[in-house]
């Protein structure tokens, strides 16, 4: 069964004092807030998420969050990324996730689109990446507790179940890839992700 979000956790949230980026409604930076006070308040934020794809681009890697996340713990996701740090632009929050989440560094993040996920209380601006790679996969402990390469024909159907394994907004950003991909796989409309557009 798929967890909940605000499910109870293990442990306590990961960086609430940590300074994020608060954007506005149309995507621009707009200040600062801790992370913990973004949540709270349901503010507006960013985040630099990665698409990695193997080299050949038959699969996609998943990861499973640890249950000490503060948002959707112990969902999959196919996308390495978080929130945009204070001072930080969305692609070099995808290159610091992509290195830390998964130990991936000396490739360029490719953009790919922005997705906005709004379903109070997370509202959020994903500026979507991709990287191929095909070296070690290394998990940052702290974040993720497994994960392995998919199958993009699995993936889609992962994709397709709104009751399926992966976290809502990442389940959305990759509708839109796989939509932009030429398959017909377009988010219901109660769903559907909103001011898409080129990533910067």
């Amino acid at each position: 069964m798929r967890p909940a979000y605000g499910a109870p956790c293990d442990d306590p949230p990961v960086g609430g004092d940590e300074l994020v980026a608060i954007y506005d409604a149309l995507g621009s930076p707009a200040g600062s807030a801790t992370r913990a006070e973004m949540r709270a308040r349901g503010l507006w934020h960013a985040a630099g998420v990665v698409l990695v794809r193997s080299l050949n681009g038959e699969h996609v890697y998943v990861h499973q969050r640890s249950p000490g996340k503060d948002v959707f713990p112990s969902y999959h996701d196919c996308w390495a990324g978080g929130v945009v740090a204070h001072g930080e632009t969305p692609a070099e929050c995808a290159t610091r996730e992509l290195a830390e989440e998964l130990g991936i560094s000396g490739v360029s993040p490719i953009p790919l689109f922005t997705h906005v996920f709004d379903q109070p209380p997370i509202r959020c601006h994903n500026f979507a990446f991709e990287v191929r790679w095909d070296g070690p996969i290394v998990h940052q402990p702290e974040e993720i507790v497994g994960g392995r390469w998919v199958p993009l024909e699995e993936l889609r159907k992962w994709a397709e179940d709104p009751e399926g394994p992966l976290i809502p907004d990442g389940r959305l950003g990759v509708l839109e890839w796989f939509r932009r991909q030429g398959a017909s796989l377009d988010p219901l409309p109660s769903e559907r992700a909103t001011g898409l557009g080129d990533a910067p």
